[in-house]
């Protein structure tokens, strides 16, 4: 996605969005039309990574220890760097984890935002890990299995 998007509200992203990927599933779908209409950030824009996915970070015996490729940077709504969370956790109970952790906890739109961010960054990885699969150029094979478990577990859920 270009930088610009990453930065700013769903309801103000028009291009790279579930809206693009026509025959992807309802749930798909109506997970972006709920972020869209959620209301936008209003707070200062915050420093985001916006790069944030599996080849981004570092672990160490299952642990995170290091994040990488600051390229991305900007500043903007924090709902696009908290969408990782459903791309980089394993499943919902870990995500559950996640959200009661998280400091200062995100009120319910930045949630909803966030998670319409993931739904849309899980398409990416798709289609990033198709184009690996059949050996277009940019194509990332082991990028696809993640992406489908992050859609797979948004489109289950709710939060």
């Amino acid at each position: 996605m270009p930088r610009a998007f990453r930065c700013r509200s769903p309801s103000r992203s028009d291009s790279a969005t579930p809206r693009t990927v026509p025959s992807a599933p309802d749930a798909v779908h109506a997970a972006w039309h709920d972020a869209s209409t959620a209301p936008e950030w209003t707070g200062p824009a915050l420093w985001l990574h916006a790069d944030l996915h599996p080849a981004n970070i570092l672990t160490a015996h299952g642990t995170f220890c290091g994040v990488i490729d600051f390229g991305d940077l900007c500043a903007g709504d924090p709902a696009y760097d908290l969408a990782a969370m459903w791309l980089l956790l394993p499943d919902n109970n870990t995500t559950d984890h996640f959200h009661a952790a998280y400091q200062p906890t995100p009120d319910t739109a930045t949630t909803r935002r966030a998670r319409g961010w993931a739904v849309a960054r899980a398409l990416g990885g798709i289609l990033i890990g198709d184009d690996g699969i059949h050996g277009r150029p940019g194509g990332k094979p082991t990028w696809g299995p993640p992406a489908h478990a992050a859609l797979q577990r948004l489109t289950a859920t709710t939060h």
